[in-house]
């Protein structure tokens, strides 16, 4: 059973995540990057996120950079939200493909 305190932390990550990939991605003229859905484990020590990138084409590559700065990005995380919470969770980050399945569904749709 998920509690509303657990939907909260979620959506708080969500938030903050998504605030640090703008600013890093601020510089990459043409790409973006959105935290589409953070998932949490009941104990808090494990964050699964979503992203998102734009244009699919570089999403291998910017995740597999993303996922080498996991420290860091836990690291300033961890200063937007010490005052929310006590424990930062370890951080998990995996491409969120659903639009290129929706785009493919169309496509066939159309056809």
């Amino acid at each position: 059973m998920e509690s509303t305190r657990l939907h909260k932390i979620e959506r708080l990550l969500q938030k903050e995540l998504g605030d640090i990939f703008q600013k890093q991605t601020q510089a990459m003229h043409g790409v973006l990057v959105s935290v589409s859905v953070v998932r949490v484990s009941p104990d808090l020590s494990v964050a699964k996120a979503y992203l998102s990138i734009f244009p699919s084409d570089k999403s291998k590559e910017l995740i597999e950079a993303i996922r080498a700065n996991t420290k860091a990005i836990r690291y300033d995380l961890g200063q937007r939200v010490r005052t929310q919470l006590r424990k930062i969770p370890e951080l998990s980050f995996f491409i969120d493909d659903s639009l290129d399945y929706i785009e493919h569904i169309d496509k066939l749709l159309r056809q």
